[in-house]
């Protein structure tokens, strides 16, 4: 088997979820052969909102997740590439992951800073909108668990990015406290996005988008409920649009909602019901900084992005 035609497996560790890609590039230039996906919400950063250290549980479930994603990638003879993001930045005791992430995987797990987190998920929204991100002004929203990316493209070529520490888990850590939420806490959410991410709100207001994308869990979740999915699909989410009333809707259903509640409504992982409110209240406010009618969703996230930065350079 040559380089060009090996499976690349690509793992991202973040603070909420533990994400698996293994594919195959396609001949000629085509859509990679996806061999295998897997997504297992381990909370590696819980806590995050508070010292910041990694418990010793989140630890556990996501050193046993990527037991199970090094035996998928032995299976299908892929090389294996790895990223932790936001939670193992700033992490004290983050050697206590990834010393036996790195024994499990057979090399170093890379802890990348927010501007490459950044590059990534442009990356990987350039080749799932290539026209698109060729052709417009397009804003890329990365919304993490503990900090969330923002990215602004003219005619292909990165104008503004920026990685701010605010994600799901920090939000909802550090804000809501009753169930359901209060209207106080949603209001407090909605206060600090708009502060920490003033930067973004300027550049958003610069001049009209032509698209703004959504990408990860929360964006995908929201995207996911508003469709009634039983199960999720991810052929059906990506692409999909996320209008603003729809989205409003979910904010609605997810604010008036127990954690209970949360757990049961259709097209939402019941292990993500305790921090999708915060996730939406985010999003929102991003909508409103981008001035636009809908978020085009992205299924597509940073371990998007490193399988083809990995693929091109096999190439």
């Amino acid at each position: 088997m040559t380089a060009l035609s090996r499976a690349i497996a690509t793992i991202d560790i973040g603070t909420n979820t533990t994400l698996l890609l293994v594919a195959r590039p396609g001949e000629g230039g085509a859509e990679p052969e996806v061999l295998d996906q897997q997504a297992e919400i381990t909370r590696l950063g819980r806590g995050i909102g508070k010292d910041g250290k990694l418990g010793a549980e989140g630890i556990a479930l996501t050193l046993e997740a990527l037991r199970r994603y090094a035996a998928i990638a032995a299976r299908h003879g892929a090389t294996i590439a790895a990223i932790g993001t936001e939670a193992l930045r700033r992490a004290p005791n983050a050697d206590e992951f990834l010393a036996p992430a790195e024994k499990i995987l057979g090399g170093p797990v890379e802890v990348i800073a927010g501007d490459r987190e950044a590059a990534l998920t442009f990356r990987s929204v350039a080749a799932s909108f290539p026209v698109e991100v060729a052709s417009g002004r397009v804003a890329m929203v990365d919304i993490g668990g503990g900090s969330t990316e923002v990215i602004v493209s003219e005619r292909g070529q990165v104008r503004f990015r920026h990685s701010f520490p605010v994600g799901s888990v920090r939000l909802h850590e550090r804000h809501i406290h009753h169930d359901p939420a209060t209207p106080d806490e949603m209001g407090a959410i909605a206060r600090e996005v708009a502060t920490t991410l003033g930067d973004a709100a300027r550049e958003l207001g610069r001049a009209p988008l032509d698209l703004l994308v959504g990408v990860a869990g929360t964006v995908t979740s929201l995207a996911a409920m508003s469709m009634d999915l039983s199960t999720y699909d991810p052929v059906r989410v990506h692409g999909s649009r996320l209008g603003d009333a729809a989205l409003d809707a979910q904010i609605a259903r997810l604010a008036g909602a127990t954690q209970v509640q949360r757990e049961k409504m259709a097209g939402l992982d019941p292990r993500r019901a305790d921090v999708i409110l915060a996730g939406a209240l985010l999003l929102k406010e991003i909508v409103r900084m981008a001035a636009v009618p809908e978020v085009r969703v992205s299924d597509r996230g940073i371990r998007w992005g490193l399988w083809y930065e990995k693929a091109a350079h096999n190439r």
